[in-house]
């Protein structure tokens, strides 16, 4: 075997060691997976990971992918989350086999259901949910048998024919399946199949009154389907036994379920329900609010397909749950966004100087776009006797090591002069309103006297040019790492200053023409978005993440 082949092998994760073997014994001539979401919500990013994992497994083993909705509870599903979710997963770069609905196999689980009951494996129940409840027992306490589990199979069917008929109210009647009230694993003692529900679904509308449970549902519609490998995360290990019986008893096609670690992340939680919590109790603005671990969130944050998918495959695919640092996370997209971002200059807090030499009325300056591309393009940059900087960019009693402007002191401007500091105006309260600078002539930016040593550049905008714009400046929506796991309220826990606005941020001219498709980097501050809420005539930013991985800095200072 040659090195690079062992290299592979070693790279293998444990779900492509089991596709390869498969398709070695020839068990499948290809794979099909799925992705079966539930449209009760918005995909987030533990999601993408699942997406990722079984789309990219048919894709490198030549296979497809079936995208279905497990739309087997009319009460919590929309046609709202179903088109969010094809939305996100083409976002993410996929595309499926097969548009599929748990709804699109009603009539066969049904028949399923019949098939189950004339086998005597299925039987009617009238106990209330706490009664049934009971009858399960306890982990180290067997079962005990409904009264109603000794009906006939002539009664069992006229009763399931008659909830599917509507006979009887919601919670009156479930369909259990007849396993084993003793067994060891909870989900086998006579586990429920069908429930009542009255309520109009965004498919079937109301033809149905009966629905079938996730666990009698996900391994038909498997069989269906012919899926090969049925991919779930690690809560369903124990549902893996009766997801085999109902196959085993119904003597149809043979999907096998497999188990991967889901996805955990710091500072955020990743349940649909309390996910619902913060966009109904206000917290956010909605399930894309870019502080939102959702995929519409952080797409609308800026966050690119291919800084998720660097993530997803940076954390790899394990077989134990583990809580996965959100810093990983926005190092990917840094990785990416320093490739791709255009660069600009935008002033977030305006200190005005003055050039007092400066004698030309305006000119028109050369600056990179992108010095990471070695392709890149440049843009002319305004540049006029009167200037913006940043207020902490200047001191005027500055500390040593401080090698940005102070009296006296000199720096460069990014792509432009190098300015002195030569006097600082105050008004009547002792304010700092503006500073008169001079400026080295020769020492523009590619010019004779371009290689003038100074300490420090910093970025500019000419304010006669400039155009504003709105900058929300997102950070952590909580303050701790694991908010689910602490005690009381995980909103208790929400972090006050998850959102910063700039209301008339200074930038130059050529954003005025920022696009949806691009990304930017103003200089020295992080990586931008346009959001949106942008209009003609206001434009707003959306920080997506810093230059640098801050937090842990701030939370020390705190």
């Amino acid at each position: 075997m040659t090195e690079t082949k062992k290299e592979e092998e070693k790279s293998l994760n444990f779900l492509e060691e089991i596709v390869e073997a498969d398709l070695a014994a020839g068990k499948y001539s290809s794979i099909l997976t799925r992705f079966p979401p539930e449209p009760n919500g918005y995909l987030h990013i533990g999601h993408s990971k699942s997406i990722i994992l079984n789309f990219g497994l048919a894709q490198k083993y030549g296979g497809k992918t079936n995208l279905r909705f497990d739309d087997t509870n009319p009460v919590t599903e929309d046609t709202e989350y179903v088109e969010s979710i094809k939305e996100d997963i083409k976002w993410l770069g996929f595309e499926w086999e097969n548009e599929r609905y748990a709804s699109d196999y009603f009539e066969q689980l049904y028949k399923f259901a019949e098939a189950l009951i004339n086998k005597g494996l299925a039987y009617v129940d009238d106990s209330t949910p706490e009664q049934i409840a009971q009858q399960k027992g306890t982990p180290t306490e067997a079962g005990k048998a409904s009264p109603y589990r000794g009906r006939s199979v002539e009664e069992n069917l006229q009763l399931f024919r008659e909830m599917r008929a509507g006979k009887y109210p919601d919670g009156a009647k479930v369909l259990r399946a007849k396993i084993d009230l003793a067994s060891s694993n909870m989900h086998m003692r006579d586990p429920i199949m069908y429930r009542i529900k009255h309520a109009h679904h965004h498919r079937t509308g109301d033809a149905w009154c009966i629905y079938p449970m996730y666990d009698f549902a996900h391994g038909q519609s498997d069989s269906i389907e012919g899926i090969t490998h049925s991919i779930c995360t690690l809560e369903f290990i124990p549902h893996r036994p009766l997801y085999d019986w109902f196959i085993e008893k119904l003597e149809i096609y043979p999907s096998h379920q497999y188990e991967f670690a889901r996805l955990n992340l710091t500072y955020t939680v990743m349940s649909k329900r309390k996910l619902l919590q913060l966009v109904n109790d206000g917290h956010v603005t909605g399930w894309d609010d870019p502080r939102m671990p959702t995929i519409s969130g952080l797409r609308r944050r800026g966050y690119t397909p291919e800084s998720i998918r660097m993530f997803a495959d940076k954390i790899g695919v394990q077989k134990r749950d583990n809580l996965i640092d959100v810093s990983l996370l926005e190092f990917c997209v840094r990785e990416h966004l320093n490739k791709i971002a255009q660069r600009r200059m935008v002033v977030f807090d305006p200190l005005k100087i003055v050039l007092t030499d400066y004698e030309k009325g305006e000119e028109w300056l050369p600056s990179e776009d992108n010095p990471e591309d070695p392709e890149t393009t440049h843009r002319q940059l305004p540049f006029s006797r009167e200037l913006y900087i940043e207020q902490e960019d200047f001191m005027e009693n500055p500390p040593k090591k401080f090698f940005r402007l102070s009296p006296g002191s000199k720096v460069r401007l990014k792509s432009a002069y190098i300015i002195q500091c030569d006097e600082v105006i105050k008004d009547e309260n002792g304010k700092i309103i503006e500073l008169r600078c001079s400026h080295l002539p020769e020492s523009k930016t590619g010019g004779a006297q371009a290689n003038i040593k100074v300490q420090a550049t910093i970025h500019w905008v000419s304010i006669p040019h400039a155009i504003t714009a709105e900058v929300r400046q997102y950070d952590r929506l909580f303050r701790v790492e694991d908010p689910a796991n602490e005690e009381g309220d995980f909103k208790d826990y929400i972090n006050p200053d998850s959102l910063q606005v700039i209301s008339a941020a200074y930038a130059e001219p050529s954003l005025a023409k920022a696009k949806f498709s691009d990304h930017y980097q103003f200089l020295r501050k992080g990586y931008f978005y346009l959001d949106k809420d942008s209009s003609e005539d206001k434009l707003v930013f959306n920080r997506t993440t810093t230059l640098r991985d801050n937090w842990v800095k701030e939370q020390k200072k705190a």
